[in-house]
């Protein structure tokens, strides 16, 4: 059981913009493809905050923006939805992190691209100067785009106070990060391509192998392992259960901050006692709301939301 002597959720990681672009028609690679373009607030570690703040956990974002216009937007608005962002660095030498991912006409992703050089600032200075958050947080969520060296200080200063840590491997690049600290990590949510870097296996995006990938990083030392498997759903493991939560059918509009959404709802209801099925299922019910949405939040999530999602 987690500890709750303490009130807050601490998130460590990417604030930034998204802009999605999505093709009308055919694909045509190598020229300019007719279609909408979509820009929200985004960033993992962002989109986890707000998702938690949403669902009435205190969230605290520790992350880095521009103090150009964009950063003003993502701060102001991340801070409207009830985030604290007042530990955020604002910096005039570096711009506010972006994501841009292209969408084809049947809302599969083509690519992406991000650009996260403002958070080389989260230095492991930085994450030091920020011990008391950890040691007084009920747990702590972080991305994989904190650089390796803060990465390391954080969880040295986190097993240091016995807080729980849940990290999103992110991308397949950035999944490699976690691989040292599987053995100390209380949860983690990767979907099958980040699976198969943290387990240095070939797995194939089904149950069988979702289930089995769960239970081999719970084998690593993860307290509860998360595999997503988009459409198909979402598998889990602890060192007592492991099971396949079915995805809530639902119209896809955009896919971007769903996997972020997931998180929020499956730490949101291990930290309020749910077991972990259940926690699961408050995850997926996230994912699938945040899917109907252009925003990588859903702008109207609640827990009534999710209660109703489930009951669907």
């Amino acid at each position: 059981m987690l500890n709750r002597q303490h009130s807050h959720v601490l998130v460590i990681g990417a604030a930034g913009l998204d802009t999605k672009g999505y093709v009308a028609g055919p694909l045509h690679m190598g020229t300019s493809n007719p279609g909408t373009i979509y820009v929200s607030n985004g960033g993992c570690a962002r989109n986890v905050a707000e998702n938690l703040a949403r669902l009435g956990e205190k969230a605290i974002l520790l992350s880095a923006v521009g103090k150009g216009r964009s950063g003003r937007r993502v701060r102001e608005q991340t801070a409207d939805a009830g985030v604290d962002v007042s530990y955020v660095i604002e910096s005039a030498d570096h711009h506010t992190a972006a994501y841009m991912a292209i969408y084809d006409q049947e809302g599969q992703l083509v690519l992406s691209v991000d650009d996260m050089e403002i958070m080389q600032l989260l230095t492991p200075a930085f994450i030091y100067s920020h011990r008391r958050l950890i040691r007084t947080a009920a747990m702590i969520v972080i991305d994989a785009n904190l650089p390796p060296a803060s990465l390391q200080t954080l969880m040295r200063e986190a097993k240091k106070y016995g807080v729980p840590v849940s990290a999103d491997p992110t991308s397949v690049p950035l999944a490699s990060h976690l691989k040292p600290y599987l053995s100390d990590l209380f949860m983690v949510t990767p979907d099958i391509s980040e699976a198969e870097v943290l387990c240095e296996r070939t797995l194939r995006n089904t149950r069988a192998h979702g289930i089995a990938a769960a239970k081999q990083l719970v084998a690593m030392g993860v307290q509860v392992a998360i595999v997503t498997l988009a459409e198909l759903g979402v598998c889990y493991a602890t060192p007592e259960v492991s099971g396949h939560v079915p995805a809530v059918k639902t119209r896809v509009v955009d896919r971007t901050g769903a996997g972020d959404a997931l998180t929020a709802g499956v730490v949101f209801g291990l930290l309020n006692d749910f077991p972990t099925d259940e926690a699961v299922r408050l995850g997926a019910a996230a994912a699938a709301l945040t899917l109907q949405h252009n925003d990588s939040v859903c702008q109207t999530l609640s827990l009534d939301c999710l209660y109703d999602a489930l009951a669907m």
